[in-house]
Parts: C-alpha cells; structure tokens; sequence
C-alpha cells in the first residue's frame, strides 16, 4: 500500500508539472562517488570533504539521513518520514555469529566505499547503504539475508523491510565490533587471572591472543605484542576518550587494535592487524608494508616517534610515549679539526630534540658535550669468532648484559666513522620508566648483512643498574629507581634478511611466561627466555 500511494503521488506531481526532464546522472546512480573506480583503502577522514573523523562520522544526522533515494527525499535532502523500531523481528534466529569478522577494513565487497557500510549477519559479507538502489538491499533480495548493522552507527536494521531492531541479544556483536573498557574495568585488567571461551569452544587468554601474519609481516606482529605489556600506553588507548583530539588515523587504528586484543568478548581466540597494517602503510608511504620483511627495531623506532608526534596537542607539550620511554644521554663527542654541530646524534638512540651543547678546543681535538633524549638504547655486541673449532662448528660466544651495557658508564669509548671520524662517550642521565634495549645484532655492507649470533646473558628480573653505569643523583624527597625486570623479549631466528621473529611476554596477573609467535601462544619457563638470541627487550622499571 505504501509503495502504490507513493507511485500515485508521483504520478500526480508530474502530470502537474508537465513532462518530467531527463535525469542527471549524479541521481539516477546513487553511490557513483570517486572511490568506486579504485578500491580506496584511505582513511575516512581524507576522503570525507566535510572534514569528518576517522570513524568516517561525516554527517551529525543518523545514518538513515544519508543513505536513501534521492526521490524519497524531502525538498532539502531530508527524510520525509521515520524508521520504525522493532523488537519483534522474525529473522534475528538467522544471524551467524560464526562467520561475523569485524578485523578488515570497513568497505562495501562490491563498490569497495568506505561510506556507509553495513555487515550482513547472516554471511558476514560488507554492502554499502539499504536504500532500495543500495547493494545491502539488492543483496537482502537476492540471498534472502535480512539482518544488517551500520558498521559506524551500530544500529541494526531489517532489509528489505526497513525497520530497525532493538534487541539486548545484538549486544555482543556491538561489543566485538566496537569493544568498551570503563575505567574501573581497565583497573582491574593486570588482576584478571580468567579465561574467556571463543565461539569455536576454545579458550583464549584477553591480551594473550594471536596475531595474524598477513605476509611476512611478523615483525609488526612482535611490536605490537611487546608494546601491550607497557601499562600506562596500554590503559591510555584503551579508553579512545583520552586520544579524540589527534586526527591521526595511526593513533585510532592502535586505540582500536590494543581494545580487540584485550577485550574479553571476542568470538574468536586471534585478531588480525589488518585495518591498522593498512593505516601504517599509508602513514609511512610504504616504507613497512604487507609483504616485505622489515625490522622490528627499525618500525618499534618509527611507530613510537609517529604515535608521539600525533599525540602531542602542542610543539612543547609530552605525551604518553615519552612519559614512558623517554630517558636522557649525556653525549660526548670528540674529533680532530673543525667543530660541528648537529642536531641529531649518531644513530645510537632515537631522539625527538635538540641537545644543549657546550664545546672547547683542544689541541687539534674538539670537545663537544650534548644532553640528548632517547626512546631505545642500542647495545654493541662482541664480534663472533672467525674461525671454526675442531668438530668444524663455530663457537656461539656468550658475553654478559652488563658488560654491553658498560658503553653508557661515560667513561668507554665508541668509535664512529659517519658523519665523520670520532670518539665517543655516553652516560645516562636520565632513566625511563620502560627501558627499551636493542642488541645490534646485523651489520650490512656493501654486499650482504651478517649476523651476528652470540648470546647475550642478562637476568629476567631485578636488573640493578646502578652497579654497572653511574647514574645521577636523584632529586630531595625522592629515590633512585634503577632497578628493572624483564617484560618482553623480542628474539630473531634464522639468516639475517630472512627467518622469523617471536616474542616471550609476561602476564602480569599471574607472573607466567608466554612464547608467542603470531597464532601461536605457549606458556614456557622464564629460563627459557634468558636462552634465546634476544634482539630487542623492554624492561619496566620497579615502583
């Protein structure tokens, strides 16, 4: 009846205007945008001329406003009339929890927009808008599938009906879509000793969970785990209240990624990284990208820098990357002949600020003393013996973690050729909260990268700095705090340029040890740990 007195109307409103003049194309196709010819995988604020944000929010109307027919709209683009509400939908028996994956990109499978999809819950598959020119609704039509939910929105609507659903049993498909943490809940995540059920009936640990290896792209996949073990960043993106104001699509893709990983909801027992691989590639123009091995020290190196850059509200102002990784390096460079002044140090810590220098000449030696800021130290290996012994295998040596650590003591001399040749002397004047270390295992030249294999002996727990590198005395009413335990160890195995990355991890609820290798989580032993050819560590400092 509805669709014979709107024809009807129609009809009377052209015989009263005279013949009716040929559509323009923009309204006869109604989702002809430029993202259709290119499967478009940027970020929705880009691609938004109305300047929304990254959850493609465009519009402050609700969804039901921007998606109709143009010819079911009023004189000013609006709609004419209301969606009804049920609660009673006969088709909520058909959704399929089973099939439902909310870890790729939110893009319609067959105009590839990224504006206004929606899931069908009964395949799983994305269609864009439910108007009746819509793919939603020509695909309820063709394969019979009538329960949808606006993947921005979260409402939940019946096609080809129309109506939308209001039922508490859709609830937990809204919490895996977009899982919430309360601050009290966030609290309470380092105490939580229980496991969740996935749907499949297996059982998973939240913030436990594998990542999927896309291609080749395990080296994200160990970052981003170490990464969650840092508890202050990991409680700061798990509330996305504390990072609306960055525009950064990295910044909501790491938020969006750190809450699936410890949300205790989930259907399934792994999450895939792919909308936040999609977000770092178009942020670093490739340089790290789905199918080309990269190094976890190179990227822990960019991603830190990015995240901190596009937190920041203001030029001068912190955020939570340096409120946990930041240390200070007292530099002191010497060379012969002309003196100069860069701003950025050699490359033995990554560093966000100009130094302040003080200099004097000597006798055809310059003396240049820098205060220089670090997230990451990097520690010089002993190189591995050149020839084999007599059952024709080379001797894996061994060398302490304090002895490699005596480069930061500001009395050990580093020799360096770039930019020029130099002496140089590093003592730490400032300790982080989580102290990330990384042994310079690889070297290139002009031909080939080498790794070097020896093993690195350092304690899982209660590493006591001040015993090996002098440290500044700390401040009236407060204590020197230098004593660290381990929380993730990140290990290379194989050829350089080749093999695989993994990680041992602590969960802090119970102490235990995990070994996790994208899909694959195992409890092991912390001696385990301390065996490994440890690449890149992050200790955290005790309170």
């Amino acid at each position: 009846m509805i669709e014979n007195s709107s024809s009807k109307r129609q009809k009377l409103a052209e015989q009263s205007s005279g013949p009716a003049p040929a559509p323009a194309p923009a309204t006869t196709v109604t989702f002809e945008n430029p993202l259709l010819p290119l499967a478009s995988y940027d970020d929705d604020d880009e691609d938004d001329p109305n300047g929304g944000n990254l959850n493609g929010e465009n519009h402050e109307e609700d969804d039901e406003e921007e998606d109709e027919d143009p010819q079911a709209m009023g004189n000013h683009g609006r709609r004419s009339r209301a969606v009804e509400v049920r609660r009673d939908c006969p088709y909520l028996d058909t959704v399929n929890r089973q099939v439902l994956d909310f870890d790729f990109e939110k893009f319609c499978s067959v105009s590839l927009s990224n504006l206004n999809v929606y899931a069908c819950l009964v395949c799983g598959k994305y269609y864009q808008g439910r108007s009746q020119k819509s793919h939603a609704y020509t695909h309820s039509l063709e394969a019979g599938h009538h329960v949808y939910i606006n993947l921005r929105t979260e409402k939940v609507y019946c096609l080809p009906d129309g109506y939308e659903i209001v039922d508490p049993s859709l609830d937990d498909i809204r919490h895996v879509l977009n899982p919430r943490f309360t601050r009290e809940q966030v609290v309470q995540l380092d105490k939580n000793k229980q496991w969740s059920r996935a749907l499949d009936g297996s059982d998973y640990l939240p913030g436990m969970v594998g990542l999927n290896n896309i291609k080749e792209t395990d080296f994200v996949n160990v970052t981003i785990q170490s990464l969650m073990r840092v508890t202050p960043l990991r409680n700061f993106f798990l509330i996305p209240e504390n990072y609306q104001h960055s525009k950064s699509p990295l910044v909501h893709r790491f938020g969006e990624l750190t809450r699936k990983i410890w949300h205790a909801r989930n259907f399934k027992g792994q999450v895939s990284p792919h909308e936040f691989l999609q977000a770092v590639m178009k942020v670093s123009k490739k340089r790290f990208r789905i199918g080309a091995q990269s190094d976890p020290v190179e990227f822990m190196s960019w991603l830190l820098n990015t995240l901190h850059r596009d937190l920041k509200s203001s030029k001068k102002s912190s955020s939570i990357i340096h409120q946990c990784f930041q240390g200070e390096l007292e530099v002191v460079r010497e060379s012969h002949g002309r003196p100069i002044v860069e701003k950025k140090e050699n490359g033995d810590a990554s560093s966000n600020g100009n130094g302040v220098d003080t200099g004097f000449e000597g006798q055809n030696s310059f003396m240049e003393s820098t205060i220089m800021p670090f997230l990451m130290l990097g520690l010089d290996l002993p190189p591995p013996p050149l020839f084999k012994d007599v059952m024709e295998k080379n001797i894996i040596p061994q060398v302490p973690l304090f002895n490699i650590l005596k480069k930061f003591d500001g009395e050990a001399v580093t020799e360096v050729v770039r930019p020029r040749m130099a002496r140089m002397r590093y003592r730490v004047t400032k300790l982080p909260e989580y102290l990330i270390l990384h042994m310079r295992r690889f070297t290139k030249n002009n031909f080939f990268v080498e790794k070097n294999p020896t093993l690195v002996n350092f304690p899982v727990k209660n590493l006591e700095l001040k015993d090996y590198i002098p440290l500044p005395a700390p401040k009236e009413n407060e204590r020197l705090r230098s004593k660290y335990d381990l929380i993730a160890n990140i290990v290379h195995d194989g050829k350089p340029g080749e093999g695989l990355y993994r990680v041992f991890v602590q969960r802090k609820s119970e102490e235990l040890w995990y070994e996790m290798q994208d899909l694959h989580v195992t409890e092991t032993l912390p001696q385990m740990v301390a065996l490994s050819e440890a690449y890149m560590q992050i200790y955290e400092q005790q309170q």
